[in-house]
């Protein structure tokens, strides 16, 4: 009889990292008829804390610009304690890089909506993130680096 190598995945905790919200140009701004173009960058980190434990936290900054005019900032840090026991190393990339960032990104995506708002502006729902395409495209960049 052999053993199997049983997939263990556990959340043990989800917090909010670390965060800013900034209107430089506030309270003049409501003044005009702002128009932002909008921006979003993202960044995943993970650490090991322990045998089979890793911290991932997804950082995401969001700026509003008209011309040269900023409307707001918000960079944020939604973190995640997470148990990955089981995967091999061919698995345990995706599940670090994919799949505990589409568990953190509604934190994240609610985060920035509630400081939006109570920062004046008209409440901001970031779209959806293809985390898959993003991994796939860090490794490609990372093949290329090596090459």
């Amino acid at each position: 009889m052999t053993e199997q190598n049983e997939q263990e995945f556990g959340i043990h905790s989800i917090y909010l990292k670390d965060v800013s919200f900034e209107a430089p140009n506030s309270p003049e701004i409501f003044k005009t008829q702002f128009q932002p173009e909008i921006e979003m960058n993202l960044n995943i980190e993970t650490h090991l804390l322990e045998e089979n434990v890793y911290e991932v936290v997804l950082s995401v900054t969001v700026t509003a610009k008209a011309g040269e005019k900023s409307g707001f900032l918000v960079e944020l840090q939604q973190a995640g304690v997470f148990t990955l026991r089981g995967f091999t190393d061919e698995n345990l990339g995706p599940m670090l890089g994919i799949y505990c960032p589409n568990v953190l990104f509604p934190y994240a995506r609610e985060s920035v909506a509630n400081l939006v708002s109570k920062g004046g502006f008209p409440q901001l729902l970031l779209e959806p993130v293809n985390f898959e395409a993003l991994y796939s495209q860090h490794l490609q960049e990372q093949q290329g680096n090596v090459q």
